[in-house]
């Protein structure tokens, strides 16, 4: 039992050690405010003394009071510098996007610069399709919105497409919407050219002379003969280039059917086309065909001579449709007339 109660008194001797330190710093704490406080009522007394005769007037504040007025002020030096920061920022970055702005502006109106030259040129583009087109028989596409009106009646005629959206994209998808639609006549158009090409190609229609060189020295019918002076008729065109040696071209695809020596046309060639076409290339110098060798328009079939009857170095040229005899000057024509035709539309 002596043992609890030397237990008991130790445990209260700490108890009131303890309770004795906390109520010391509780008194220290509270002596220190009071110093505070009684320092921070002091009374400080500021003085505005004019210059003139008028009474002096005072101003008294305790430490509180002017410990209130300082943090007031630096709280409003604070909020002042704090906003002003964040005003200065705003301005940069509203000058910025007045910038961007700016930029993209600019950017529209070039867009719709542009958009107005691809108008412009989408109208042009629409007159010359139409027109081609209204040349070779083959009916334009149009859309059902103008299908009474041509092909593009309706399709400039965008000032509707304002509403809600930039105009000039509205005119873009038509432009988009007409190529597209134009795809198919423009196939027809060059199909179309593929096969009048390949019938150009089988009539004997080009020059004789490769390059377009030479002349006619006698030209088809009725003509005076050089060697008798008795008239007769010329069933053929005679080329002349004033020397030997220039290539002679085949006029049309075909297949030689014959390559020979007359006494009268000298080394000639003769070659067998479609559509019961044939042509004789004579007083040749020499061949470069053979017979039964396949030749195509333009291609070298041998060179301008002075062989057989002749007065003088050119090729006698003749085109032959079934047994008849034709001027080959009508269709050496053909290209030229073609192409005058479509340049005159």
């Amino acid at each position: 039992m002596s043992t609890l109660k030397k237990y008991k008194k130790a445990e209260n001797a700490l108890f009131a050690r303890v309770a004795a330190r906390v109520a010391g710093w509780f008194r220290s704490l509270g002596a220190f405010f009071h110093r505070v406080g009684k320092a921070g009522r002091q009374k400080l007394t500021i003085m505005f003394i004019p210059h003139t005769e008028k009474s002096i007037f005072n101003v008294q504040l305790s430490f509180f009071a002017l410990a209130g007025i300082v943090l007031a002020f630096g709280l409003v030096f604070f909020f002042s510098v704090f906003f002003t920061a964040r005003v200065s920022d705003t301005s940069r970055k509203l000058q910025s996007r007045s910038e961007d702005l700016k930029t993209s502006r600019e950017d529209l109106d070039a867009f719709r610069e542009e958009t107005s030259r691809l108008v412009t040129a989408a109208k042009r583009f629409e007159a010359a399709l139409s027109g081609t087109l209204a040349r070779v028989g083959i009916r334009a596409t149009s859309s059902d919105s103008a299908s009474q009106r041509g092909d593009l009646a309706s399709f400039f005629e965008t000032d509707e497409l304002g509403r809600g959206g930039i105009r000039e994209i509205g005119e873009l998808r038509k432009v988009t919407d007409y190529l597209e639609k134009a795809v198919d006549p423009l196939g027809e158009v060059a199909s179309l050219i593929a096969n009048n090409s390949a019938v150009l190609s089988e009539i004997p229609n080009i020059w004789p002379i490769k390059g377009g060189i030479g002349h006619i020295s006698m030209y088809y019918g009725q003509n005076e003969n050089p060697f008798t002076g008795q008239w007769y008729i010329h069933k053929g065109i005679d080329i002349s280039t004033f020397r030997t040696g220039d290539p002679i071209v085949a006029t049309a695809d075909g297949k030689v059917v014959a390559v020979g020596f007359d006494s009268g046309f000298g080394n000639y060639v003769i070659i067998q086309h479609s559509h019961g076409f044939f042509t004789r290339y004579a007083h040749m110098q020499s061949f470069r065909v053979y017979k039964g060798q396949k030749v195509q328009q333009g291609q070298v079939i041998g060179y301008i001579g002075n062989t057989g009857l002749s007065t003088g170095p050119h090729c006698h040229y003749e085109v032959h449709l079934g047994t008849g005899v034709i001027d080959p000057l009508k269709f050496l024509n053909i290209r030229s007339s073609a192409a005058s035709a479509s340049e005159g539309k």
